[in-house]
């Protein structure tokens, strides 16, 4: 597929889909133990109204984590492909470059700091996973 919309969307897509069973999954080893404030809370409640709880922030963090690996992964690949495109090269340089702009984009809001961690932190990420699956097959 050669199309960047296209890629975008479909990273996105993807995104959404992995990020949702990632929250779900994420959220039902989350649990209340008695002790706490919140379970003594919880266990004050019938099992209907704490299943009822239990599903509802279920549902709330599973989209949640969903959005957001949407996002990434809808920045990450349309900058990747934009960038391939404009290089005409197809290596490891594009996906550190589109792992430093995506990582930058993201913690952009928290200040230049956080912005140039993220930048560096998503292109290390990026140079490593490229690196292991641009390795040659033996």
């Amino acid at each position: 597929m050669e199309s960047c919309p296209a890629k975008t969307v479909m990273a996105g897509g993807m995104g959404f889909a992995l990020g949702g069973l990632f929250g779900l999954f994420m959220s039902s080893m989350n649990y209340d133990t008695p002790l706490s404030p919140q379970g003594q809370q919880l266990a004050k409640l019938t099992t209907r109204e704490q299943l009822r709880l239990g599903f509802k922030d279920m549902g709330a963090r599973s989209f949640s984590s969903a959005k957001n690996f949407a996002l990434v992964g809808a920045i990450f690949s349309g900058t990747e492909c934009c960038i391939e495109g404009f290089r005409a090269k197809n290596d490891m340089a594009n996906g550190v470059a589109a792992g430093c702009i995506t990582g930058g984009v993201l913690a952009a809001k928290a200040g230049p700091q956080a912005a140039l961690v993220g930048c560096g932190g998503f292109a290390a990420f990026s140079a490593a996973i490229d690196y292991y699956l641009r390795m040659p097959s033996e």
